[in-house]
């Protein structure tokens, strides 16, 4: 996508994506398995070019945590992370930060970010991609959630008379 500005010369021009949505499907991808976006992408009718802005590189982050989730802050260690920056194409630029060393991973969710921005495709995408993974996740996570129900404790203190 390109257009020309008053200089005449081609300028490229990125779609307007909500941030929020955004957000949502790179969620998505950074906790996908690697097996799982590489089954989309083999299973995929038209692969786009994509060249590496960024390529992936493993660092590590500091994570932080709040006591009792509301106290004051403090750190609680570090851990790698993989980035990774694409551009496809048409010009539209993915990027992707994953937990853990696999680049292959932030690669591959790179460039579903970068094609996810494409208006043109992004249902397909979404559709045969980021639902099935949210699915999972989703029964992934409802799973743990009985698993911890079944073991929870109530505490009460019962006042004794005077």
């Amino acid at each position: 996508m390109t257009t020309e500005n008053s200089m005449g010369d081609n300028v490229a021009q990125f779609p307007e994506v909500d941030v929020q949505e955004r957000q949502a499907w790179m969620a998505v991808l950074a906790r996908a398995n690697v097996d799982e976006l590489e089954t989309a992408w083999s299973e995929l009718p038209a692969k786009p070019d994509y060249t590496l802005l960024r390529a992936p590189e493993s660092g590590m982050v500091m994570v932080r945590a709040r006591a009792g989730g509301e106290g004051q802050r403090f750190n609680m260690g570090e851990m790698s992370v993989t980035r990774c920056v694409v551009t496809i194409s048409d010009g539209i630029q993915g990027h992707a930060y994953v937990a853990g060393r696999d680049k292959r991973h932030a690669t591959l969710a790179a460039v579903f970010d970068a094609m996810l921005q494409d208006p043109s495709i992004r249902t397909d995408i979404d559709e045969h991609v980021i639902n099935p993974i949210r699915a999972r996740l989703s029964d992934a996570q409802a799973q743990t959630d009985r698993k911890v129900a079944a073991t929870r404790v109530d505490f009460f203190t019962m006042v004794r008379g005077q």
